[in-house]
């Protein structure tokens, strides 16, 4: 019938009769099915207990996300969403901010980034001295050469374009990092221990300048280690100032963490006056048992800092052993040049002698791991020659006992054997000092870790327990047995703190507006398991994760997304994503 009468007007030339039969034949179309129903947001979180990250009092509310943003909190019950995830009885946060992370390789190997995910961490920040760019040839080569049981290839050669990497590959968590003070120095003084010339400290100031164009967060240096604990103050006074000029900040392993503790933070301290730069500590600890009591010292060192209008701060992970390599019980001098010609003295008879000699002195110049953890307190993690990894979990004093040699004289062993720094656990501090940092405001946290999975390459190396429970152990152990901060406290400190740190904007808070960074987790449960024994464990308790808008994880497994961004700093010259770098 509808077509007779289109039909008739047709013939007649009639505009409204058409019109009529067109608007007829859509309306009863219409009443013939059910009402189209056009959801008001993409997700809606509903009636949760909303923890606002700026460390407000929390509040029972709804949450609701569009694309990749925030689009309101408040009473939603008369919107529907897309996506609808009861939350009543959880805790709904933004995401975690991961200070310190090493996922530089392990993101490569395996996006999804399990670890960190399975606790809500939304963000690792990169860049504790070393960086995956700038890099030349020579460095590239080297890499290529030390890689362990994870293999890429090199495809960069900005620290910009392994980030674009990453997230061209697809990673689950966003990226950003600081650029290494380290890596800076390898370009253009390779390890020789020596100051830079005026010449080679220009070039090195104009590579920082360019990493900051970029988005770096700054300079992050590690001056423990060899080549890094080469440069003197001035060096890092010069890459920090040349960051300072795009709002950068600074954030070093300090020079000391025992037995010049106070010294060292007196330099960061000295650093952040002289260049205006914010200043963090990595991991503040008190290392060794001779040097627990300089931790309050410490405390009061900063606290005078920030009353004099500096901007200090630092993070830590909340575990009383550390992990680094057996490159930290040897002297940097023996280091000087780079892996293979540390590992090249170590077969000559004198040199070790004298090495085992600065092995076991206590009060030597260098930080000495050896003296401060004992051969007791070093629990062995990781091997590259397979014919080693039957030590792993066991101390070094077991494996010098098994072997009937001396301690020192087994981990020069181990290294050489090994031809790498052999990856191993610290036992440094004290649970008091732990409870103590976990107590200040302007300490946020970072695992000091990669992002591994219970699968694949990752299981053929123990890891430090922090890269599966440092978060959660924070929520469980410290918020909900020990009482150590509140829940809201402790949300504060992962999120908007670390994101004020860091000039990252629009992230670390729950704002309508800001990026839909996520976390949804049940405060009665969450916690970490992973054990020093049985590092390959998920921690537990965290439901939900949004990245960007995007589900990564649903009622606690992951969803296989990979909708992770690169975050730039306050330096970033705002380029368009698919334009690169102004030439």
């Amino acid at each position: 019938m509808f077509a007779a009468w289109i039909e008739i007007a047709m013939k007649r030339r009639s505009i409204p009769g058409l019109l009529t039969a067109v608007l007829i034949a859509v309306g009863l179309t219409a009443c013939s099915r059910e009402p189209q129903i056009v959801p008001d947001y993409d997700v809606i979180i509903r009636g949760g207990t909303v923890y606002d990250g700026l460390g407000n009092k929390p509040f029972v509310n709804d949450v609701a996300i569009d694309g990749e943003r925030i689009a309101a909190i408040g009473d939603l019950s008369e919107q529907t969403g897309t996506l609808e995830i009861d939350a009543r009885g959880k805790a709904v946060s933004p995401g975690f901010i991961n200070m310190l992370s090493w996922a530089n390789q392990s993101l490569i190997e395996d996006g999804r980034a399990m670890s960190d995910i399975k606790q809500g961490v939304t963000l690792e920040v990169m860049g504790e001295g070393s960086s995956m760019g700038p890099l030349n040839a020579r460095m590239k080569a080297e890499i290529l050469e030390r890689q362990g049981d994870i293999k890429f290839d090199i495809v960069w050669t900005t620290l910009n374009e392994y980030l674009e990497h990453l997230t061209d590959k697809g990673i689950s968590p966003n990226v950003a990092s600081y650029v290494g003070a380290t890596t800076i120095r390898i370009h253009e003084l390779g390890y020789d221990n020596r100051r830079a010339a005026p010449e080679e400290l220009a070039r090195m100031q104009e590579l920082v300048r360019v990493a900051m164009r970029e988005g770096a967060l700054g300079v992050g240096s590690s001056l423990i280690y060899a080549p890094a604990g080469f440069a003197d103050t001035a060096e890092l006074i010069a890459l920090v100032s040349a960051a300072a000029e795009f709002g950068g900040a600074y954030i070093s392993h300090l020079r000391s963490e025992g037995n010049r503790l106070e010294e060292a933070v007196q330099e960061l301290i000295k650093i952040a006056s002289i260049t205006g730069a914010p200043a963090e500590i990595y991991h503040l600890k008190a290392a060794g048992k001779s040097n627990w009591h300089k931790l309050q010292n410490v405390f009061s060192l900063i606290e005078s800092a920030r009353a004099a209008g500096l901007r200090i701060s630092a993070d830590m992970y909340s575990y009383t052993a550390g992990a680094t390599g057996l490159d930290a019980t040897m002297p940097t001098w023996v280091q000087e040049g780079g892996h293979d010609a540390w590992v090249e003295r170590l077969r000559d008879p004198q040199v070790r002698a004298r090495v085992v000699l600065e092995m076991r002195d206590p009060d030597v110049d260098w930080e000495n791991f050896y003296v401060q953890a004992g051969p007791e307190g070093i629990v062995l993690l990781g091997f590259h020659n397979p014919e080693l990894r039957g030590l792993i979990g066991k101390t070094l004093l077991e494996v010098a006992e098994e072997r009937g040699t001396d301690p020192a004289e087994t981990a020069i062993d181990l290294v050489i054997e090994d031809d790498s720094r052999v990856d191993s656990a610290f036992f440094l501090m004290s649970e008091y000092n732990v409870r103590s940092k976990a107590a200040q405001p302007w300490v946020s946290f970072g695992s000091d870790a990669s992002t591994p999975a219970t699968q694949g390459v990752f299981l053929q190396s123990n890891v430090h327990p922090r890269a599966y429970g440092n978060f959660a152990r924070v929520l469980g152990k410290y918020v909900r047995e020990e009482r150590t901060m509140s829940l809201t406290e402790a949300v504060r400190r992962m999120t908007s703190l670390p994101a004020f740190n860091t000039g990252i904007r629009e992230r670390g808070q729950l704002s309508e507006g800001y990026y839909a960074d996520i976390v949804i987790f049940d405060p009665a449960t969450v916690g970490d398991v992973a054990t020093f024994s049985e590092p390959h464990q998920y921690s537990t308790g965290v439901l939900h994760v949004f990245v960007n808008g995007e589900q990564v994880l649903a009622n606690g497994e992951h969803t296989g997304a990979l909708p992770g961004k690169v975050v730039r700093g306050p330096g970033w010259s705002g380029w368009p994503y698919n334009a690169g770098p102004p030439q």
